[in-house]
């Protein structure tokens, strides 16, 4: 039995932990696997990809990114925006086929977020037998309550919030914290709380830039003078804007710029000194959390688990703390997004800190 990996889309904290939990679970199998480099693009004659053995995974536990590598270009790019899909044409599905017959490929796990995971679906449905395992810092996948790489990104930003916190309170100042999150807010919420943050301005909530002042104004009245703010990139401007960088060709828009527009605007209207900081990729970057490392490796272990029970077509999940599956196509399309009244939201409340409405 041979079976191939790749991965698909950003890179993110965990995806070695998923390579190394498929290659051990395979192992024990007996079984041979074939790591396809550069994600969809490796399967492409006359093919790029690399023998993974037991010993060739020692060590990469730690290792941020993937030692595949990865990619959201090239002829397998589907997610172009929300909602919107491109089909990868035939005549690339069929070229990609010839290099997974040849290989005698008997399963194909694909490590992918939602636009990946449309592709695995599209493949599948075509005849190839793809199992999918969810990727995503986002968090945001309907199908299952958490991703690998969310804990690393969301420490990331605890951590940057730490930083800010000492800077901030020093020169009394108000410290803006850009963080990912397109079309959910859950690194911001889970950051902001954990970071001590007194706002949070997420894609799900529309905000107020005149309740942010008056939020600050009332810290400043009882001597509290610095204050740190988190905002989602995804998160639109009082006026229904989406701040982005670029357009990013054949794919979804690069998003990027709100922070530095929400700290001009507080500048403005409280007087107090703003500064604006984007964390950015380096949310990306770095080692995986404890979290992260055995998540991914349970994920890795179901995938082989679903190739040797021959249940093709299914995207690994993970529900009230135990590891499973459901089909590829229940999972694709359906964002999990921050509930405005959901229990995350309710703390922050109550705790005090403002939502910008």
């Amino acid at each position: 039995m041979r079976i191939g990996i790749l991965n698909s889309g950003g890179d993110c904290p965990g995806l070695n932990a998923v390579i190394h939990g498929v290659v051990g679970a395979a192992d024990e199998l007996g079984w041979e696997v074939i790591g396809f480099k550069d994600g969809f693009e490796g399967l492409l004659p006359p093919g790029d990809y690399i023998v993974l053995k037991p010993h060739d995974t020692v060590g990469i536990l730690k290792l941020g990114g993937t030692i595949l590598g990865t990619t959201n270009k090239g002829h397998f790019a589907a997610k172009v925006g929300k909602g919107d899909i491109a089909e990868v044409p035939p005549e690339v599905v069929a070229k990609a086929k010839r290099t997974l017959d040849q290989l005698e490929i008997r399963a194909l796990v694909i490590v992918g977020g939602d636009g990946s995971l449309t592709t695995a679906l599209q493949l599948y449905r075509e005849g190839w037998p793809v199992i999918g395992v969810p990727k995503t810092i986002d968090n945001d996948l309907q199908a299952t309550a958490m991703t690998f790489g969310f804990d690393s990104a969301v420490s990331t930003v605890v951590d940057g919030l730490d930083r800010l916190h000492t800077t901030a309170e020093s020169h009394k100042r108000v410290m803006v914290l850009e963080v990912m999150g397109r079309h959910a807010g859950w690194i911001a919420l889970w950051g902001g709380i954990a970071g001590g943050a007194s706002v949070i301005l997420l894609p799900e909530i529309p905000f107020d830039m005149q309740k942010v002042a008056a939020h600050i104004g009332e810290r400043d009245a009882r001597g509290e003078h610095s204050t740190l703010v988190v905002v989602a990139e995804g998160a639109s401007l009082p006026e229904g804007d989406i701040v982005t960088v670029a357009s990013n060709e054949g794919g979804e828009v690069r998003l990027g710029g709100i922070g530095e527009e929400v700290a001009h605007r507080i500048e403005q209207l409280t007087g107090k000194e703003t500064r604006a900081c984007t964390l950015g990729h380096l949310q990306r970057g770095g080692a995986p959390t404890a979290l992260d490392r055995i998540l991914g490796t349970r994920f890795g272990v179901m995938a082989v688990k679903l190739a040797e029970e021959g249940r093709f077509g299914r995207m690994v999940s993970y529900q009230a703390y135990h590891v499973d599956s459901v089909p590829i196509e229940e999972a694709v399309n359906k964002l999990r997004v921050v509930e405005p009244e959901g229990e995350m939201v309710q703390v922050a409340r109550a705790i005090g800190i403002s939502l910008g409405d």
